[in-house]
């Protein structure tokens, strides 16, 4: 890229629900914000709201943070004045009231609300120029309504179609239309993202792990990993059963999961149900989980359905080797089984159990498998998927400048 492309790029908006969370979307967007600043793209991330004081993963100073509507204790003044408590009041019961313009089903959908929403759509309304990219169909949605200035909008999909509720799915037939591109995570995505909504641009560009620096496995450790949110999205409560059919000819191997999330009670209930409080580790959170994957021996992905499982790509990316459930999509889009990983059947925790007892008892299909996932990974580093969204960008770009005034729901 030349210095006079440079000077010329337009700006990127990213704008996530939270920004100051531990989310894998959240994740995926800064490593993609990180890529394209050392590039020499002007980006920022612009978050809905904002509950704590610092994000949680690495992210370049050169990337601009600002927030929509600022929920920490203390961050909002209150108004003076009789017009002032009348503001007020307002805004107190907009808090406590609904979102009107986001479907019941959207998994975001009681993070927002009348309050959160109306600042949101005059946010939006207010942008004119650059590119925004929106990250969740919630934001989507509104987007597709409200940012009608001018701005070049790509919506961003991190979730397969399928697993959408009915009434999501309905939203992003009737809206999506209105973007000038739709980005998805996989292959099988595009295709189905594409008879969905003919005549839309829909581009496959994956998220792309933060670093292919990494230390590799040796493969002898006694330790398996998983990692993600403890929700039932992950399936542990299919992954702990599976790991009590292996304990009894595997006495010295651990699995240790690691994240947080509602079901941790439930997850120990399950451990101490199947008498594996020595062998199953709920390890909590770590900012640390590069280290921590290059101690385990592979990787498991227990998913009822992902995007695109990042943290499975990552541990690809330590010579890990993968057993999963072949759920929608993700796994089958990256993995090939039998080479770099262990693709069952989708909630089958016998076939999960099988597919783990053959990597345990085998070092060299470790280390076999690993050397592939390492080659497998290499095709998801930043330098390798950040020409996607340059591609992108600077096509759309290119098409607005040629036809000023004629972009797609600009205002009148």
């Amino acid at each position: 890229m030349t210095d006079h492309d440079r000077r010329t790029l337009p700006r990127v908006r990213y704008l996530l629900l939270h920004a100051y969370g531990r989310g894998g979307t959240i994740r995926t967007v800064m490593n993609q914000a990180n890529s394209l600043v050392a590039a020499g793209w002007d980006v920022e991330l612009v978050s809905a709201v904002r509950r704590r004081d610092a994000v949680r993963f690495p992210l370049d100073a050169r990337v601009r943070v600002s927030t929509v509507v600022d929920l920490r204790e203390g961050a909002h003044t209150p108004a003076a004045g009789i017009l002032g408590g009348w503001r007020e009041r307002r805004r107190g019961r907009m808090l406590g009231r609904p979102a009107k313009h986001i479907p019941a089903g959207e998994f975001g959908y009681r993070y927002f609300n009348r309050y959160v929403e109306t600042r949101l759509i005059a946010y939006l309304r207010s942008l004119d120029d650059g590119i925004l990219v929106t990250t969740r169909p919630a934001l989507n949605f509104l987007a597709a309504e409200h940012a009608t200035g001018g701005v070049i909008r790509v919506a961003q999909e991190h979730m397969n179609h399928g697993t959408h509720k009915r009434d999501v799915r309905r939203r992003i037939k009737e809206t999506y239309p209105r973007f000038d591109a739709v980005a998805v995570l996989t292959e099988r995505d595009r295709e189905e993202y594409g008879r969905l909504l003919p005549g839309t641009r829909v581009v496959r560009i994956p998220n792309a792990v933060h670093s292919l620096d990494q230390v590799a496995s040796n493969h002898r450790s006694r330790i398996a990993v998983a990692a993600g949110r403890l929700f039932p999205q992950k399936g542990f409560d299919l992954l702990i059963p599976a790991w009590a059919k292996l304990v009894e000819t595997y006495p010295d191997w651990q699995l240790r999961i690691y994240g947080s999330g509602e079901r941790k009670a439930d997850l120990r209930a399950l451990i101490e149900e199947h008498h594996l409080y020595n062998h199953v580790f709920l390890m909590g959170h770590t900012d640390r989980l590069d280290d921590e994957l290059a101690k385990a021996s592979f990787y498991v992905l227990s998913s009822r359905f992902e995007g695109l499982p990042m943290v499975m790509i990552e541990a690809m990316s330590h010579s890990l080797p993968v057993v999963g459930f072949d759920c929608p999509t993700g796994p089958a889009d990256v993995l090939t089984h039998g080479v770099d990983g262990l693709l069952v059947p989708p909630e089958d925790p016998d076939a999960l159990a099988d597919a783990m007892s053959r990597l345990m008892g085998d070092g060299k299909l470790r280390a076999d498998m690993g050397a592939a996932a390492v080659l497998t990974a290499a095709s998801y580093g930043p330098d390798a998927v950040r020409p996607r969204w340059e591609d992108l960008f600077t096509g759309l770009d290119a098409q607005r400048q040629r036809t000023p005034g004629a972009a797609r729901g600009q205002r009148a």
